[in-house]
């Protein structure tokens, strides 16, 4: 199963097209007893059973790297735990890297992401180009490559919006995208961006390519589900788009005093998905 048929699989079995991004910030883990290596890691696997336990699941998680790798050893260690646990259930694991270099370099980082963490996607920049982003595909065929196109932050515009002749810069790395394609082949497009999302969308759509999105900027950087929803029916398959939510689910239940951090995380999950797929 390459990673399209995985994307379009696990969305069928789970009944959601959400990501659950699993960013840990030490200091607001509800679990005080124990290393930064064991917090974390209990922090994730008591979701993830509550997650199995209620029947309400993503369609994917994506671990940041940086959240782990800040802490040292322990939160690489971590980082391995929480991809291993997530596999279990059965969830594709988008290891959010954002790697961008080349040659032997790039095929040591496609060897960290694919043989070391276990990933089943990763996420790279295509600033060097096409040097950059081959090693991945070449090495790791069926393997998932989301390239950075239109960030969801708002100084990606300095950027990702400057025209070169009739297209953007963002406009262009789609097509190169397009021109680099394989299968697996995917986009990180922000949802705070709906016009530029359509665009985007657009382009793919007018190749005839199935290029999945990785949609993060939902929840506290104040994307909207709706715009993103009405973006994606565009697209003639919606359902290999995953929509990124990070901290409104891991850390949920600061909206709610007294419940369980793990049952406040399942509880939001369970109201995104129920909107998203109110909507499509």
């Amino acid at each position: 199963m390459n990673y399209l048929e995985l994307l379009k699989e696990t969305a069928k079995r789970f009944n959601s097209i959400v990501c659950l991004g699993m960013d840990p910030v030490i200091e607001d883990i509800p679990i005080t007893t124990g290393s930064v290596k064991e917090r974390i890691v209990a922090f994730y696997a008591e979701m993830l059973d509550a997650i199995e336990k209620r029947k309400v699941y993503p369609a994917a998680v994506k671990p940041n790297y940086a959240f782990y790798a800040q802490y040292g050893l322990e939160g690489i260690e971590a980082l391995v735990s929480v991809c291993e646990r997530s596999r279990a259930v059965g969830l594709p694991v988008i290891l959010d890297v954002k790697r961008g270099d080349i040659g032997k370099t790039a095929e040591a980082y496609a060897r960290e992401s694919f043989e070391f963490f276990k990933a089943d996607a990763v996420t790279l920049s295509p600033f060097l180009g096409y040097d950059s982003i081959e090693p991945f595909m070449k090495r790791f065929p069926g393997k998932g490559y989301y390239v950075l196109n239109k960030t969801s932050n708002k100084s990606s515009a300095e950027l990702q919006d400057v025209r070169v002749g009739e297209d953007t810069v963002y406009a262009l790395v789609s097509k190169k995208i397009i021109d680099w394609y394989q299968p697996g082949i995917g986009a990180v497009v922000g949802a705070t961006y709906p016009s530029q999302l359509s665009e985007i969308l657009g382009i793919y759509a007018h190749a005839g390519k199935e290029v999945p999105l990785l949609i993060p900027g939902v929840g506290s950087q104040g994307g909207d589900v709706a715009e993103v929803i009405a973006a994606l029916k565009k697209s003639p398959s919606v359902r290999i788009h995953r929509i990124n939510s990070s901290s409104a689910i891991n850390f949920a239940y600061k909206k709610h005093p007294g419940m369980h951090f793990a049952e406040a995380a399942v509880n939001e999950l369970e109201r995104l998905n129920a909107e998203i797929n109110g909507l499509l």
